[in-house]
């Protein structure tokens, strides 16, 4: 393998059984991926991981997953630490962006990559600041109006989660709201939701995400419904830098940057409720 070139590495897509290498490399570098969220991801397009092989084994991944006919999402761009530098990484990258087609194509960027990214046609739109520290207790119950999300809210949350992101991801949600270990909350006024929030575990901390609120108030009930049963334990949120509201609510639970990335996109996405947006899904999927 140590001669190996660009043309001897085999592009195919990744199966759900492929995904505990490309979660292990992204444990490695220190993303904290959820523990199960490949169901999740694969439920969106199951056509949208690929694994670059060398002789059989794995030597480099990334996801291209379209979310629906304008609009798909890049990430897990990895390459073994020890084979990089070799055209590898771009090899697969060109092999797997073909899938999106002539959608727009979005991802979070690590400071690292973010000029190749610009090479590549990515334009940054704003920067997201992952916030880590020790969950807080509240000490005060459940907050008032939020509940446990169920299988009868699925259609209700479906709507305000595609009014929270640039495209519809009905598959992924549906899913991601009932994985076994993720902990889905909604908060309700008058039967409508006025936000949702999931927790999950992750390789090294507890992870938010989504937390989308029409307010910093509801933002403020769900995050501490979320995190009062873990008090004590580390959490994680990715927060984007230009919803002030959800920067200051991370910083008030005691929380302090960790990491950042860049959302990057190659072209125009539809308008959404960005105001919303207080913790991103996840860097990979958007």
């Amino acid at each position: 393998m140590t001669s190996a070139s660009p043309h001897d590495l085999v592009v195919t897509r990744a199966t759900p059984d492929d995904w505990a290498v490309i979660s292990g490399w992204a444990a490695a570098e220190g993303w904290n991926p959820g523990l199960s969220d490949g169901p999740a991801f694969f439920a969106q397009d199951p056509d949208g991981f690929f694994l670059g092989r060398i002789d059989g084994e794995p030597v480099s991944a990334i996801s291209v997953v379209n979310h629906g006919p304008d609009y798909a999402f890049l990430g897990c761009y990895l390459v073994r630490p020890d084979l990089r530098g070799r055209g590898y990484g771009l090899t697969t990258w060109k092999t797997a962006l073909a899938h999106a087609g002539n959608r727009t194509v979005g991802l979070d960027g690590v400071v690292a990559q973010q000029a190749n990214y610009r090479q590549s046609g990515f334009r940054p739109a704003y920067r997201t600041i992952r916030f880590t520290g020790t969950a807080p207790g509240t000490g005060t119950g459940t907050p008032l109006g939020v509940r446990p999300a169920g299988p009868a809210d699925l259609a209700a949350l479906t709507a305000y989660d595609s009014a929270c992101h640039p495209a519809d991801r009905p598959r992924f949600l549906a899913t991601w709201l009932r994985t076994p270990g993720h902990r889905a909350v909604v908060r309700a006024e008058g039967g409508r939701p006025t936000g949702y929030g999931v927790l999950r575990p992750g390789h090294d901390t507890l992870r938010v995400g989504p937390l989308f609120a029409d307010t910093a108030d509801d933002a403020r009930a769900l995050f501490a419904a979320l995190t009062a049963e873990v008090a004590g334990s580390e959490v994680a949120i990715d927060v984007p830098e230009p919803n002030t509201a959800a920067v200051a609510l991370a910083e008030e639970a005691g929380l302090r940057p960790s990491f950042e990335t860049a959302r990057m996109y190659t072209g125009p996405v539809r308008a959404y409720a960005r105001e919303r947006v207080f913790g991103v899904t996840t860097l990979e999927l958007g």
